[in-house]
């Protein structure tokens, strides 16, 4: 398992964050991807579908409500962060212009529980720069 100080260098995410997060999670291998991880922390859309149309709501807010909040209270940092330098976080600006800052707190959120799971995963270092290898088309 990898160190949870190598965890807080993910923007948003803490010390206490991250090792709330490693008593939480257990193991990766219970949980098929990211956007598992993110479905049991309750941060994706609630979805009522009928008739072959979509709806999608607010947050379900299912699972841990403690690990939550710390996550969007991290994200919520950030985005405070990313406004005072515009030019810094390109990404969570444009969902912040595109939406509102709360959309954008659940959506940064979601992306660092997504982070914390390939992490623990793949057990590999967050690394800022590191982009992921696309599809050849």
């Amino acid at each position: 398992m990898m160190p949870v100080a190598n965890w807080a260098q993910v923007p948003g995410i803490g010390p206490i964050t991250a090792s709330a997060l490693v008593a939480s999670l257990g193991d990766a291998k219970n949980f098929d991807g990211g956007r598992q991880v993110a479905a049991w922390l309750g941060l994706v859309p609630k979805q009522h579908s009928s008739g072959g149309k979509q709806n999608l709501l607010s947050i379900s807010k299912r699972g841990d409500t403690y690990l939550r909040t710390l996550l969007i209270h991290g994200a919520r940092s950030v985005i405070y962060r990313a406004q005072q330098k515009p030019d810094s976080c390109s990404w969570i600006n444009g969902v912040v212009n595109r939406r509102n800052k709360n959309v954008a707190a659940v959506a940064l959120a979601n992306k660092n529980a997504r982070i914390v799971w390939a992490l623990l995963a793949h057990e590999r270092e967050f690394r800022p720069d590191y982009t992921p290898a696309t599809a050849a088309t």
